[in-house]
């Protein structure tokens, strides 16, 4: 449903060496920073970008737009439950705060198994995956 998204940080460099670190064991990597001196890349699988990060006031803000006016949350999807757990002790190792511990959350569903850290930027960043294991 969703093609890409872009949330706005305030270090590129700090955040990118965060989402680098935190969404390898996903499988995704940095594969596209557009223009030199541009603090935006975009990271995803297979050459396509799909979650963004930039310092820069995107061309979509209009003039009453604030950078990091509040957290947001993203989840990402991970392959499997041991590849959930390899994203929670990148994502703390990378310098995130624990916000949930990798484990299964029955609240959301049966077969849900994720886990949450807080990113420089103290955005809400899970990894999950829905099938039993």
């Amino acid at each position: 449903m969703i093609d890409h998204i872009t949330i706005s940080v305030r270090d590129y460099e700090k955040s990118k060496a965060f989402y680098t670190k935190v969404l390898a064991p996903l499988g995704y990597e940095l594969v596209m920073e557009p223009r030199p001196g541009w603090k935006m890349g975009g990271f995803g699988k297979d050459g396509k970008p799909d979650f963004w990060i930039g310092e820069l006031r995107p061309s979509y803000w209009t003039k009453g737009h604030m950078a990091a006016a509040a957290p947001i949350h993203v989840a990402f999807r991970a392959p499997n439950r041991a590849a959930v757990v390899a994203f929670h002790v990148a994502a703390l190792a990378a310098g995130g705060t624990d916000f949930g511990t990798p484990g299964p959350r029955p609240l959301y569903h049966a077969a849900y198994f994720g886990a949450f850290v807080l990113d420089p930027d103290g955005n809400n960043v899970e990894a999950v995956v829905h099938t039993p294991e």
